[in-house]
C-alpha cells in the first residue's frame, strides 16, 4: 500500500477510497432514495442518492398481518453513486431481495463494483420501518455496507460501514410526488470520518391515458450535498471535500421490465475528485495541493455521466 506508482496513489486518497464508497440515502438495502442507491424502487421512484439495487417501494402499501416479498435483478452501464462510479464507468450487475412484514422490512443486496480495494463485489443488509403519517410516507432505516474479499484492504483493513437513513416521500395530486431525506454514518467507509448526505428530489408521472397499455414513463430528478469529518491520521487527518451531485432521467415500465435512461454529475474538481475517491488509475497534470493532493493527481470518476439501466421486477 506504500509502494510507488500506482500503490501510491491509493495512499494519498486512500481515506477519500472509503468515502466514496458511502452516501446513500436507503429505504431498503442500502439507498435512501430507492426505499436506493448505483439507486430506483420501482419505476419511476425519486432516487435520493441511490446505492445498490433495491427490491423496495417507499410509496408501496403492505398488509398489516402478511408477510411479503419482493425482488429485483438487472444491469447499468455503470454504477452511478452520489454522482462518483463505483464501477470504474464500466458495467455492472446486482439483485435484491426484501421482506415486509406490515411496516416492518429488511432485506439485501449485490451488485459488481470496481473500487480501489478491490473487493469482490457490494452487499447491503438493511432493515427498518416505513410508516405513513398525514400525507406522507416516512423511511427510517439502517444499512450496512459489505465488500467481501478486499485485496488491497488499506490502511484501516477494509471499507465496510454502516449508515442511518430517514427519508419522506409525498403526492402531490395524482402525478407529480416529491422525497427528501437525510443520511447519516459515524464512521464513513471506515476512515475514521463522520459523514452527513441531505437531499430532494421530484417526480413526474405521465397519466395513463396518455400511453400505451400496460407502459409507464416517470421523469424524476434530485440533488444532494455531501459533507464529512475529518478522517484517521493516519490517512491524513483531513476531510473529504463536499460537493454537491445531481441527477435526472426519464423511467420507462412494462409490466415487470424497466429501462431507466438519466444524467449525472457532481461539482467536485478532478484533483478533488482523486482526493475523494482514490481512484487508482489517477494521472498527474492537476493543481497541487501540499496536503490533500501532492502529486496534483486528476479523476474522472465524478464528472458527468449518462447511465442506461434495465431491471426486472417481481
Amino acid at each position: 500500500m506504500r509502494q510507488r506508482g500506482a500503490a501510491r496513489v491509493w495512499h494519498v486518497g486512500g481515506s477519500s477510497i472509503a468515502a466514496f464508497v458511502a452516501l446513500s440515502l436507503p429505504p431498503m438495502t442500502g439507498g435512501m432514495a430507492r426505499a436506493q442507491t448505483p439507486e430506483v424502487g420501482t419505476g419511476g421512484a425519486i432516487g435520493l442518492g441511490n446505492r445498490g439495487w433495491s427490491a423496495s417501494d417507499p410509496n408501496r402499501a403492505t398488509s398489516a398481518n402478511e408477510l411479503e416479498f419482493s425482488a429485483r435483478a438487472g444491469a447499468a452501464s455503470d454504477y452511478i453513486y452520489r454522482g462518483t462510479t463505483l464501477s470504474d464507468h464500466g458495467p455492472a450487475a446486482g439483485a435484491a431481495v426484501e421482506a415486509r412484514f406490515g411496516a416492518l422490512y429488511a432485506g439485501t443486496t449485490v451488485a459488481t463494483v470496481k473500487l480501489p480495494t478491490q473487493p469482490l463485489a457490494e452487499f447491503t443488509y438493511a432493515a427498518g420501518i416505513r410508516r405513513t403519517i398525514a400525507t406522507i410516507d416516512f423511511d427510517f432505516g439502517v444499512t450496512y455496507f459489505a465488500y467481501p474479499g478486499e485485496r488491497l484492504p488499506g490502511e484501516t483493513g477494509g471499507i465496510n460501514y454502516w449508515e442511518a437513513v430517514f427519508r419522506g416521500d409525498r403526492k402531490i395530486g395524482e402525478q407529480v410526488r416529491v422525497a427528501a431525506g437525510y443520511a447519516y454514518s459515524p464512521d464513513v467507509s471506515n476512515t475514521g470520518a463522520w459523514s452527513q448526505y441531505v437531499a430532494a428530489g421530484v417526480g413526474y408521472d405521465v397519466p395513463g391515458r396518455l400511453l400505451p397499455p400496460n407502459l409507464g414513463v416517470s421523469f424524476t430528478t434530485a440533488a444532494g450535498y455531501s459533507w464529512f469529518g475529518n478522517q484517521a491520521l493516519a490517512l491524513g487527518g483531513f476531510p473529504l471535500p463536499a460537493y454537491l451531485n445531481w441527477q435526472a432521467g426519464v423511467t420507462f415500465t412494462h409490466k415487470a421490465f424497466n429501462l431507466d435512461l438519466r444524467y449525472y454529475d457532481t461539482n467536485l474538481s478532478k484533483e478533488n475528485c482523486f482526493v475523494f475517491t482514490g481512484d487508482p488509475n489517477a494521472r498527474p497534470g492537476g493543481r497541487v495541493d501540499p496536503v490533500t493532493n501532492p502529486a496534483g493527481l486528476i479523476s474522472n470518476w465524478c464528472g458527468a455521466t449518462f447511465v442506461a439501466k434495465a431491471w426486472f421486477a417481481f
